[in-house]
Order: C-alpha cells, then structure tokens, then sequence
C-alpha cells in the first residue's frame, strides 16, 4: 500500500516542478514582448528613465498615431506584407497538398534523394538564396514584384508543408482510399474526398506556419525588393530605425502591430498548430 501511495505523490511533485519551470521559461520568454508594449505607450522622455518605469503612467498612444495610423510608408508595408504572406500561402497549399500526398501514395522513383532534398533545402539560410534568386529574378523581371517575393517565400515554405504533410497522408489507410476508387473516384478525386479532409490538422498548421514565416521574412524583402511601394513592412521597419534614431516609443509601437498578427494566430490556433504537428510527427 505504501509503494502505491508513494508513486502518485511522486508524480505530482514531478508534474509540480515541470509547471513551475515552463511558467519561468513562459515569463522570460514573455519579457521582451512586454517592454516592447511598456516602451510603446511611452512619452520619449520617459523611456530612459532611472530607475525603469515598469508600467507607463500615464499611458500614452501618440506613438501609435504618429507612427502608425499616420504613416502612409507603414500603412504601404503592412499592405504589402499581407499580399506576400497570403500569396505565399495559398501557392504552398496549392503546391505542396498534392506533392505530399503523391509522395506518400505513388511509387516514385529516387524517393529516398528526394525527401532528402527537402530536408537540405530547409537548412540553408534563406541570406545564401538571395543572391542566387536575384540574378536569376533580374532575367526573368521578378524583382520588385509581389509574384518574385511570393515565389521566394514559397521556396522554403513549401519544402516544410510536404514534410509536415506526407505523415497526414501516409497515416491514411489504403484500404480507404482504394473503396473510394472502386466507387468510381480516381487518384485525384480519391486524394480531394478523401485524403484531404483526413489531413486537416496538418493543412491548419501548414496554413499558420506559412502565413507567419513570410509575414516576418526579411531578407527576400531586402534583396529582391529595391522599391519602396514593394517593400514589406520588415524592410519599412528597418528603414524607420535608421530614420527615428532614438525614438524607441514609435518604433515599438510599429513592432507591436508588427506582431499582433502573431500572437494573435497562435492564441486561437494554438492547439491546431501544436497537434498537427505532434500527430503529424508520430505518422509513420
């Protein structure tokens, strides 16, 4: 009786301690986020106050008018960032649904090299695609437009999406798929009715990590966009800091609507986001 009174107090004190060290892992994470907020509803002679002021008093959104409602250059930027993130997503979705599943259900010669490729391509720093992408933009007249900056973006989102994806498609059991073709659906229909609506939890995560990852991309914007009406609002942010200098309050406040799409995202999606890709992990 005492060995089996013993094993839950155990685990309870285990599962205690784990609470404990993800709230300080959470707060540490959470405290640039918070002085960017604290620093944006700040007066400018307030920011480098001694001692710090830890909560703005009075708070103040001037630097949100001025720096953002009343700025056409962030208004341009944010406008843009969104064509780019939507862009980027729906071509990876496009792309990459089908690619998974033909990866994952069609006898395809050199599979191993190929999934192989799509892991590499993940690894390499989109800063040593840049150059590369821009002579080769430059020929075609790609450069300083939305469809050069979506292709780029989706260079590395859609190598993701498939690997995300193919687990999703692998899980689904055959048997399921051929009675779809025996009631007289052939490969795509089969893969559109029936696969697809099985790989949702993947499709939601591979949405949200695409919108996110070309919504804060730099670098492409920064090389493949030389003109200001194309640039996206990280490549406006940039510029801005060089402009304000030591106007942290104005620059916070752009950051902050920078990051609300993020943040919002991931509180609404956020177990959408961690299941499909823990679930999609476990597929074999």
């Amino acid at each position: 009786m005492s060995a089996v009174a013993v094993v839950p107090a155990r685990i309870r004190r285990q599962r205690r301690w784990l609470a404990v060290s993800g709230l300080v892992v959470t707060i540490v994470y959470l405290i640039p986020v918070y002085w960017m907020l604290n620093t944006s509803f700040k007066e400018a002679g307030d920011i480098f106050a001694v001692p710090p002021d830890l909560v703005p008093l009075p708070p103040t959104v001037a630097s949100y008018v001025d720096a953002v409602f009343s700025d056409a250059d962030i208004a341009r930027g944010l406008v843009n960032s969104g064509i780019i993130a939507i862009g980027t997503t729906l071509v990876t979705l496009l792309i990459a649904l089908p690619a998974a599943y033909g990866l994952a259900r069609l006898q395809i010669p050199l599979l191993p090299v190929i999934l192989m490729l799509f892991l590499i391509v993940q690894m390499v720093p989109s800063v040593n695609l840049a150059l590369p992408m821009f002579v080769l933009f430059s020929s075609a007249g790609l450069v300083n437009s939305y469809v050069g900056l979506i292709i780029a973006n989706c260079a590395l989102a859609i190598p993701l999406a498939v690997t995300i994806l193919r687990p999703y498609y692998l899980s689904v059991p055959t048997e399921v798929v051929e009675a779809a073709k025996i009631d007289g659906c052939n490969e795509f229909t089969a893969f559109w009715r029936v696969a697809l609506p099985m790989s949702r939890p993947g499709m939601v995560t591979v949405t949200v990590i695409s919108f996110l990852g070309a919504w804060g991309e730099f670098v492409f914007g920064l090389a493949l966009a030389t003109d200001d009406a194309i640039q996206p609002i990280t490549v406006v942010l940039s510029e801005i800091t060089n402009a304000y200098g030591v106007r942290w309050n104005d620059l916070m406040a752009v950051s902050a609507v920078i990051a609300l799409p993020v943040i919002a995202t991931f509180i609404f999606l956020q177990r959408y986001v961690v299941a499909g890709l823990t679930e999609g992990a476990t597929k074999t």
